[in-house]
This record gives structure tokens, sequence and C-alpha cells, in this order.
């Protein structure tokens, strides 16, 4: 009888809404933390969120296609399926109608676990319902895609190409036919891909992209070479000016580099560069001119596998460096404190969760950078920040 009533008032409690058992308060103080899996799988490569109802959420995953979730992040269904192609690589949203999802397919972090190939961009309509195939199936790895958010039918592809070789299908590509025809507008030789790739929110026509230098052999990884390099364009990519040690960036090779532009100030933009030195870079006036910034020890680690930077829609100074662990600066770059530890065990999840938080979080229209983490799980480990 006893085990018969502590059944039903475990199921009580299971009915009762939780809000009712749970005030938000009492959980402001706490950390994030992961819950597994704790085994080497599948890594989140991108987070769309749509900005006029956040809880609608796009998850592109590395090996497992592209995901969904109307309740932010509670549940998620499939919606890459029935695609020939489970890599993927970039995932983006056009706001202004915000059922238009662009997909480019192919890891962008070749780490030596890397997933397949893809076979170029995918688009839907109707919100992930059903998807076109829009080419550029060559490009094996797209880690970027920028849309015009004035245009529809505009789109930017930054495609890193073949990791285990050579290939002239990398660069960016440029559609303004809504993918029907693609041209290539920025291309540096068959070893460099896009590493990153930065639309200014204020001007859809100036892009500031890292071109990279790569390639992996099964005993080798080379990152970094004479392709790398910052290139930025005013017009769309008709022309293009490489940065250069007389602009402020390091002398020598350059590696992977990670851009971010600041959403409420276009002028500021960070990138932290794999050099001799690898460094957090600043410019104040949208890219022409850079400096360094810092070499903080908690900034980034091993940069041929993420450099990825994320910037506080609405405070330029907050930035977050997305890693085995996720930082934050809150003083321009100067200096970051960590926020989220990985350990040896959950290294690859750590490293998931990094690669999703912030981007949830750098959503245009967040009041202020006050944070809580609690965690969602789908596929692999991904942690949730909200800004309140």
């Amino acid at each position: 009888m006893r085990c018969v009533l502590s059944a039903a008032a475990v199921l009580v409690l299971i009915a009762a809404p939780l809000e009712a058992q749970i005030d938000p308060e009492m959980l402001a103080g706490m950390a994030a933390r992961s819950i597994g899996p704790a085994g080497m799988s599948g890594r989140i490569a991108d987070i769309e969120a749509v900005e006029s109802n956040p809880e609608i959420v796009y998850v592109g995953t590395a090996t497992g296609g592209v995901w969904k979730s109307a309740n932010g992040g509670l549940t998620f269904e499939p919606l890459f399926d029935d695609q020939p192609v489970h890599a993927i690589g970039a995932v983006e949203v056009y706001q202004a109608s915000p059922d238009i999802v662009w997909v480019g397919t192919g890891e962008g972090n070749p780490r030596n676990s890397v997933s397949g190939g893809g076979n170029g961009v995918y688009k839907s309509m109707d919100g992930g319902r059903s998807w076109t195939h829009l080419g550029l199936e060559a490009t094996e790895r797209i880690h970027r895609i920028a849309l015009d958010p004035t245009d529809p039918a505009v789109a930017y592809v930054g495609a890193m190409g073949r990791e285990w070789g050579e290939n002239p299908e990398r660069g960016v590509f440029k559609t303004v036919d809504g993918g029907a025809t693609w041209q290539k507008i920025l291309y540096v030789d068959q070893r460099t891909g896009v590493g990153d790739m930065e639309m200014d929110p204020t001007n859809p026509n100036k892009l500031i992209v890292a071109m990279w230098d790569y390639r992996r052999w099964p005993w080798f990884f080379r990152s970094g070479g004479p392709g790398s390099g910052l290139y930025l364009t005013v017009d769309g990519g008709r022309n293009w000016k490489r940065l250069t040690p007389e602009d402020g960036l390091p002398e020598g090779d350059l590696g992977r580099i990670g851009l971010a532009i600041a959403p409420s100030d276009p002028n500021v933009v960070y990138a932290l560069i794999e050099a001799k030195e690898n460094a957090l870079y600043k410019s104040e006036d949208g890219g022409y001119t850079w400096r360094k910034h810092s070499t903080d020890d908690d900034i980034g680690n091993r940069p041929f596998y993420y450099f990825d930077l994320r910037v506080d829609p609405q405070d330029p100074n907050r930035v977050y460096s997305l890693y085995s662990r996720v930082s934050v600066s809150t003083d321009g770059g100067a200096s970051f404190d960590v926020l989220i530890r990985s350990t040896r065990r959950t290294s690859t999840t750590a490293t998931t969760a990094a690669c999703t938080s912030a981007a949830i979080a750098a959503r245009p229209g967040a009041s202020s950078p006050t944070c809580r983490w609690p965690s969602i799980t789908t596929s692999t480990s991904i942690w949730r920040r909200r800004i309140t």
C-alpha cells in the first residue's frame, strides 16, 4: 500500500505545472554544466533562431542533418532525413521572411574525426518541410552563408573546399536569383577556402572574409599558408581589398581566422588570428585597419578546429569566444573569463556546447547582457543561453 501511495504521489508531482514547483529566482546563481552524452558523437555546427519568434530554432549538426525546435529547444524534430547528405556546415534564416531557410552542407570544422563531405546548398521556402538542392556540389564543405536582408534573391556562400585534397570549387560564391545560378566572386587558389565570413548588418554590400589555406593528410594537418588572409569588399564582391601587415595584421603566413562584427556598432570588428603568435585583433573603423588587442590564454585554443567569435547584439564590448570552452570579455576583448569549462572526458561535448550556446544568445533585440544557462539536449549536448 505504501508503494502504491508513493507512486501516486510521484504521478501528482509529475503532472503538476513546472512553474508552480520552481521559483526561477532560486536558479539564478546556478552555473551551466554538461549533462551528456560523454562519448564522441555528433557536433553542432550551427544554430539560427527566428528573431521575430526566438522559440523557433534551427540546428545544423555535423553528422545528423538539420533539426528544428518550435519551443525554444525543449523538443526537436529532424528536417533533413530525406536528403542524401547529413553533414551540415551552415544554417541561415532569412529573417524578413523566416520560412526561408538556407543550408550549406559539409562540416566546416575539419578535426581528425571530421564528418563526411557535403554536396552543396539547399533552400527551404516552408520552414524546413521541403528542400530544394541549389547546386555547388563540388564545394564539399560550406562553412558560412550570408543573406542580403533587403533582397531574398541575394546570398553569399563561403566554401572551404576539399579537406583531403585540392580543388577549385572553393572561395565565395554569390547568387542574385535565389540560387538558380552562382558566380565565384572571391578565389585565391586550389588550397584556400573560406574559414569565416561576416556581412555588415547595416550594409549588405560590405563583407569581410577570412580565407584559409589548409589541408589534412592521414598523418598531418596543415593550418595556414600563403593563401590565408583577410579580404574586404564594399560593392557586393565586385572588388576586393586584401588586408596586409600595413593595415595592422601580423607578419608572415596566417592560419585560421575567426571574425565577428558588433551588430550595435559595425565599426567594431574582431578577428581571432592564428599566426606565429595567436592573438585577438580589433578594428574600430569597420575592418580597414587593425591592432593586436589581446593574447589572453582564455581567448581560444586549437584554431584549426575552431576559431569562432560572437558579439553581444547590444554591447560591442561584450565578446564571446567559442572553442573547447566558452569564454567572455566585457572590456572589448582586452581580457577573457571562462564561462563553461571542458574536461578531458567530455571535451567533444563541451566543444559542441561552445559552438552553439552563444549562437542562440547573440540574437538582435536582446535587452541586456544578464544571462542564465539552462541546458537542453538532442543528439548531443546543447547549452542554451538566455539574455534577459
